[in-house]
């Protein structure tokens, strides 16, 4: 639904924790280095008024993420107000037990900011590394989620399937601050996702990583009316879009100094998946007013995001991956200062109402 002037608008950060390049050192950044620049991201984020920081999880070497619950409980210990999320848990190659654990054990830390986000994840690297066949990818995911639901509605759990070991009363502890704790799905836009979300009641997070994002609201519908047909109430369909962005104080240079970043990471993955490299023509029509990138000084990202929200006929977060790469720490805490104290202001003011 529309946001009100009853709802805030949230506003956050996600990260992979990617390690990719050291640019004073014109190497690769070590683990330690990146996960210390990034727990500092963090507490700005936390000290400007951003509403969570997400950590994704990915299983490939130019990544320090495999463990985000470990990351956010450190983040935790360093912070005072900010939802520390998973973004997303690959549920699917996971234990739903162990991961309610480490959540509920992130929430207890935190005092009660923990988010789940669950997914069946973009890369495949987590199924054969834990013994999983991506014959059954669907599958794991929704017998894994119904597990995770059902250790979340009580302590003592009862259930069976097909993919994991049978709870006959077995307790799982600890329980979290919140209850219920929060799980969102998140998605990467097939109808037959959101229809799940929208069905079960569970909030949606929906990542629009490129083409038009006014082209995604067909899905959003079908969300609300999946929802709405399952008898759920409006107020507990709540929709987060995830996107790709940088900013900066100045367009132009924002633009030159995320580039390259981002034309490395997703040529990678282009080579992987059969795509041609990423061009600047590429990156400037996806960060052009229609299209997905945000990218800008502040102004620019916070009339894009209210754009975004117009087209897709309202949402309550928006959370703003920033791949560092080759951009230098300082200039990545610069954004994290200019989302909490300049765009998330415009943003509000403007979706409001």
């Amino acid at each position: 639904m529309p946001t009100t002037t009853t709802e805030r608008f949230e506003l956050g950060i996600d990260s992979f924790v990617e390690t990719s390049f050291d640019p004073a050192k014109r190497a690769a950044m070590s683990p330690a280095a990146r996960v210390r620049d990034l727990l500092e991201e963090i507490e700005l984020a936390d000290r400007v008024g951003l509403d969570v920081f997400g950590i994704g999880e990915h299983h490939r070497k130019e990544y320090v993420s495999s463990a985000p619950a470990v990351i956010l409980a450190a983040a935790a210990a360093r912070t005072q107000r900010i939802r520390l999320a998973s973004a997303v848990t690959v549920l699917s190659s996971d234990d739903p037990v162990r991961v309610f654990q480490d959540f509920a054990t992130l929430d207890l830390i935190s005092n009660g900011r923990a988010e789940i986000i669950v997914g069946r994840g973009s890369f495949i690297e987590s199924y054969p590394l834990f013994g999983y066949d991506l014959e059954d990818y669907d599958t794991l995911f929704s017998e894994k989620l119904d597990l995770l639901l059902k250790i979340r509605a009580g302590t003592e759990v009862h259930w069976s399937g097909k993919h994991r070991p049978p709870l006959t009363g077995q307790g799982v502890y600890p329980r979290p601050v919140q209850n219920p704790l929060p799980v969102r799905i998140g998605v990467g836009g097939t109808p037959q996702s959101v229809v799940r979300a929208g069905m079960l009641g569970l909030p949606l997070v929906l990542a629009i990583i490129g083409g038009e994002p006014h082209r995604f609201r067909p899905l959003l519908e079908l969300y609300r009316e999946a929802g709405r047909r399952a008898g759920h109430s409006p107020e507990n369909l709540a929709i987060g879009i995830h996107v790709i962005g940088f900013v900066g104080d100045d367009t132009a240079a924002t633009a030159e100094a995320f580039f390259p970043s981002y034309a490395a990471a997703f040529t990678q993955i282009g080579r992987e998946r059969g795509w041609g490299p990423v061009t600047r023509e590429q990156f400037d029509a996806l960060r052009g007013p229609g299209g997905a990138l945000v990218v800008g000084d502040p102004a620019t990202v916070a009339g894009k995001i209210r754009r975004m929200h117009a087209d897709l006929g309202g949402f309550s977060r928006l959370t703003m991956l920033l791949n560092s790469g080759e951009i230098p720490h300082a200039q990545m805490l610069r954004a994290v200062e200019l989302l909490g104290t300049e765009v998330a202001p415009r943003v509000r003011a403007g979706v409001a109402g």
